[in-house]
């Protein structure tokens, strides 16, 4: 097939996989299409963790045609037992000629084994059609399994002159009804949110997100300040905390509203942000969100541990020394030495600006 159809089949693919952005915790997200004489037979896409992959829907709508037809596919075909049976098995039964495949699959217990048993097999396989694009839209997965970590979004509302509240502590509201609307739904996206005591203490949050996407709550709290009445105990989805103190007593009262406490390893500024990554890590979270405040904002560049930021600007200055600024931490001591942004892109909303980007650290 020419570039330009393979490019295009497995453009719908991506289409179909993006469909359950926020969905597939821990698992990425992945399209399948079967392709034969030109004419798409079969498409699929993992919809959640335990439900059939998209290869093996795919394979099912297009059944008994599907023998002698090309299948795309933006991930390598599974090797190994998990929730579902391997789906390079699937494969193999149905009689496809062809595969196409996006990327490898970076975890190990696949990663190039699927690749090589079709190739034994006697089915031809092309590697790496399209592969930036399905690795971008898998980049909590592949962060998760070449870092050991999640990937990391400063999520970040402050006025032009960067204050998130004014002299007075006040922050209701810098950013529009708009801007606060497309933040709390760009939330279904991850899977699990993370803010300070702090935060949490001033402003009693629910960190909610709507329908019935399961959003881990991460709190930051090193002493072990949370209050048992707080807001977020009382919404439906799970609530960590990470912490360095032992306190059994409140650490039992905690238990029993089904807080889930994780201790770190202690560090200069409270937590070690590393050792809670690790943590999250080992509990399936692909894609953090993290939502300040200022303190921990700043804590996650300090420690060179954010990939991504999402900065919602408000056209107002507040000013004022003693106005809270959006970001805390060391900073840096010379310009040269500043965070800076890559793929960067820029939108209104509302009357807002909506600023996105990779950071790039010096």
């Amino acid at each position: 097939m020419q570039t330009q159809v393979l490019n295009a089949y497995m453009r719908r693919a991506l289409e179909l996989a993006a469909r359950a952005r926020g969905k597939t915790f821990p698992n990425p997200l992945v399209g399948a299409v079967v392709v034969k004489n030109g004419h798409v037979i079969g498409e699929g896409f993992h919809h959640k963790a335990g439900a059939p992959h998209a290869e093996v829907l795919a394979l099912k709508e297009a059944a008994g045609r599907a023998r002698g037809a090309a299948l795309f596919c933006t991930f390598e075909p599974c090797f190994h037992f998990g929730r579902t049976a391997p789906c390079v098995d699937a494969v193999i039964s149905s009689g496809i000629r062809e595969v196409y495949i996006g990327s490898k699959d970076p975890n190990p217990l696949t990663c190039g084994k699927s690749i090589r048993l079709l190739r034994r097999r006697g089915i031809h396989v092309t590697v790496g059609v399209l592969e930036k694009e399905v690795v971008r839209l898998n980049e909590p997965f592949f962060c998760a399994m070449r870092r050991q970590r999640p990937l990391v979004t400063l999520k970040v509302a402050a006025s032009l002159d960067g204050k998130i509240a004014t002299r007075n502590g006040l922050s209701k509201w810098i950013t529009s009804s708009a801007a606060r609307r497309h933040a709390h739904n760009m939330r279904k996206y991850y899977d699990a949110i993370m803010v300070g005591i702090g935060t949490v203490l001033k402003d009693d949050p629910g960190l909610e997100v709507g329908g019935s996407h399961r959003l881990a709550k991460v709190i930051a709290d090193s002493s072990l300040r949370l209050s048992l009445s707080a807001r977020l105990l009382k919404t439906r989805q799970p609530v960590v905390v990470a912490t360095v103190a032992h306190n059994k007593a409140k650490e039992k009262m905690l238990a029993a509203r089904g807080v889930i406490i994780l201790h770190i390893k202690r560090s200069s500024g409270g937590i070690d942000l590393a050792d809670l990554l690790r943590q999250l890590h080992a509990m399936g979270v692909r894609n953090l969100l993290v939502e300040g405040g200022a303190v921990l904002t700043g804590a996650f560049l300090d420690a060179r541990l954010a990939d991504k930021i999402v900065f919602y600007m408000a056209p107002l200055i507040i000013g004022g020394r003693q106005a809270l600024g959006a970001l805390g931490g060391r900073g840096v001591d010379t310009p040269q030495k500043a965070v800076g942004l890559k793929r960067m892109t820029m939108e209104r909303i509302g009357r807002d600006f909506l600023i996105e980007g990779e950071l790039v650290y010096s």
